[in-house]
């Protein structure tokens, strides 16, 4: 007969400890797991005068599940209530409750039986019951021409395939057969094919590519990688506490305390789960990579803290949020330089580095990793363009959040990513959140083409605006780590701290994200979250809006920027689908040319902002592009913070503002624009 027990507190001996005197390792161990010396207190939560009834309240399992039953239930009454067609269903996905009793609930959508990609909506009701807001990944209305496709699935799959081995994926069949869908995420709603492509990318990650193609002409209308991928740090974390579950003489990597989470060796294979770590000891690894319990312990430590920072800073329980535990795999493939999630199998994986030595289990790569999961519970972003970058960031951002949360001092939390791997061999980070551009790839600020970069790239906007929000701009020094922080317009940012900045993007991803949010949604989702949070007349809501509008997302309050200001408060009808607009400014007493760095406020109120094509014409008629038409620009309004190279041009003379609606179905006006010369 065995006896088990789920709450066994153990200590991890890593590298650093690995130099102490051999005669002294024994009784230092021993003396960790009686003491629980080792443990790392978090740090204390600073969110100032929050308005606590905003704040999410931390349901049990049950609680969740009876409050999604309830949805599903009054889900047909919900529809006829948004306006929903007589083919539309909706079907309740996840809901976060908040202590004044809102509740937030997330709904996927079919189209006659098809799924919708895309038509994912978020209804927040009151304590009442009333719905006070709903906010949706499409504005579109749903409806399809037909429902038989003219191109056959085989296509689609050959489509996918062909995508898929550019990529570097060997397979030569799908994974998973063209299923028919309803793709909304881009513009106007499509009868199309969702094709997902197994295998292994090119440098040994598992593959899981969705190709959508168009069902009537068999053009890809988007890829998305299901695999989500994020380098973190081999850290040093000294000697750690862990739970494990003893049965009979032996004891595994069992968390019974955070929902069963288990660890797993691979032991170099690339697919399964491997075995479970299982030994007679109670303490685990010695160190170094000659043991392989070594990884394993430091996958296990990463995946508590990750836990722990989630529950003790949201409330929320797991990744699900229904207390169930995740599991990790480390020793995965042979010098796999990476770590990724996987939803499918809900699981974690770890490679052991170049050549096998560095292993990339450490705090901030459980917190990205699982992260990712806890995205694609929640907003669900869509792992391409700048949904994507939002989404890779959102893992930087709470993986930097675990890493301050554990407060380990052999690992101080910083906003470095990938600062102890060296994996560009000169002992660099590999992502910088104060500066991302000092990678040499990512995005310091937004422009029209941060959405064609990849996701790991395009991620560096919000990876400095939470930067810019936490810290502030300018030149600092944060537990020994030196920073300095630029701004787009030259202005500076004063920071409301990581706990405030923290809270913010959660509420937003959890309640006002969706799969199709860009940069500009974000801005909006970031700002309602602060204004139910904070205010909208509190200093944290114009931090929230200084700090996008140092990234290029959007302007400061009342304009942004210094020198001499022109303004055409005005209003201008914008015809539905119609010719081009205008705004005129006419600037008088500048002597020479516009400067290199003419900033452009425009104030659009418009229902769908992809649809707008927004120029600013020079006195001579020379054509200044602003903003592009983008079907997947889903956001409304356009409030933006355009700088403009008019170095060219004379300064003095009618300025315009041109602005073209060239879709169907949405209306809006100019509200204002201004010309400021700095």
């Amino acid at each position: 007969m065995s006896s088990s027990s789920s709450h066994r507190r153990t200590s991890h001996t890593q590298r650093r400890v690995a130099a102490v005197a051999l005669v002294g390792v024994s009784a230092l161990l021993a003396a960790a797991v009686q003491s629980g010396a080792a443990s790392a207190a978090p740090q204390k939560s600073s969110l100032g005068k929050i308005n606590r009834g905003s704040l999410a309240v931390q349901l049990t399992p049950s609680q969740r599940a009876e409050l999604i039953r309830d949805a599903n239930a009054a889900k047909a009454a919900t529809a006829k209530d948004l306006g929903l067609g007589a083919k539309e269903k909706l079907v309740a996905r996840d809901v976060i409750k908040d202590a004044d009793g809102t509740v937030h609930t997330r709904y996927e959508r079919t189209y006659a039986g098809l799924p919708v990609l895309g038509g994912d909506l978020v209804v927040d009701t009151t304590k009442a019951g009333k719905t006070e807001r709903v906010i949706k990944a499409t504005r579109a209305t749903l409806k399809v021409a037909s429902l038989t496709p003219a191109v056959a699935a085989s296509t689609a799959e050959k489509q996918a395939l062909s995508v898929a081995k550019a990529d570097g994926s060997k397979k030569t069949d799908a994974d998973r057969a063209p299923r028919k869908v309803i793709w909304a995420a881009n513009g106007t709603p499509t009868l199309a094919y969702e094709t997902v492509v197994g295998g292994f990318q090119d440098d040994g990650t598992p593959n899981q590519l969705h190709v959508i193609t168009d069902a009537a002409t068999g053009k890809k209308l988007y890829e998305y990688q299901g695999i989500e991928t994020g380098i973190g740090n081999t850290q040093y974390s000294g000697q750690v506490t862990l739970t494990t579950t003893q049965s009979g003489s032996n004891y595994t990597l069992t968390d019974g305390a955070r929902g069963g989470h288990k660890t797993y060796n691979l032991n170099r294979g690339t697919s399964g789960t491997g075995t479970l770590f299982s030994q007679t000891s109670d303490t685990w690894g010695n160190g170094t990579t000659s043991n392989a319990a070594t990884a394993g312990a430091d996958a296990h430590y990463g995946a508590a803290e990750t836990w722990d920072f989630y529950k003790n800073t949201f409330g929320r329980s797991g990744i699900k949020n229904n207390g169930v535990g995740a599991y990790s795999r480390v020793h995965y493939g042979n010098a796999y330089i990476n770590a990724f999630w996987d939803d499918t199998c809900f699981c974690m994986t770890y490679g052991d580095g170049a050549g096998n030595a560095d292993p990339l289990t450490a705090l901030d790569v459980a917190g990205h990793e699982m992260s990712h999961g806890v995205t694609a519970n929640t907003a669900g972003l869509n792992y391409s363009g700048e949904s994507g970058g939002l989404n890779e960031a959102t893992s930087d951002i709470f993986g930097t959040g675990v890493e301050f949360y554990a407060n380990n001092a052999s690992d101080p939390g910083d906003y470095l990513i990938g600062e102890k791997i060296n994996i560009n061999g000169d002992g660099t980070p590999l992502r910088y959140m104060d500066k991302p551009s000092k990678d040499g790839g990512s995005a310091d600020n937004w422009s029209s083409s941060v959405g064609g970069l990849d996701v790991h790239y395009s991620s560096g906007v919000a990876n400095h605006f939470f930067y810019l929000l936490s810290e502030g701009s300018g030149a600092k020094v944060i537990n020994g780590v030196s920073y300095n922080s630029p701004t787009a317009d030259g202005l500076p940012v004063t920071g409301i701290g990581r706990d405030k900045a923290l809270q913010i993007w959660y509420r937003a991803l959890t309640t006002k994200f969706t799969s199709t949010t860009n940069y500009a949604a974000a801005r909006t989702g970031t700002l309602a979250a602060t204004g139910e949070l904070y205010g909208t007349t509190s200093a944290e809501y114009t931090a929230v809006q200084n700090a996008w509008a140092a990234v290029k997302v959007g302007s400061r309050p009342g304009g942004g920027g210094t020198g001499t200001s022109f303004e055409n408060t005005s209003d201008v009808s914008i015809p539905d689908n119609g010719p081009a607009v205008t705004s005129s400014i006419a600037v008088t007493g500048r002597t020479g040319n516009a400067p290199s760095n003419l900033l452009v406020d425009v104030d659009i109120v418009h229902t769908w902002r992809g649809d707008l094509v927004v120029d600013l014409l020079a006195p001579d008629g020379t054509v200044y592009p602003l903003k592009a038409f983008s079907s997947s620009d889903s956001a409304d309004n356009v409030q933006e913070t355009y700088t403009v190279n008019a170095s060219s041009e004379v300064a003095n003379g009618t300025w315009k503002l041109r602005v073209q609606d060239k879709a169907a179905q949405d209306t809006g006006y100019i509200n204002s624009w201004k010309l400021t010369f700095p």
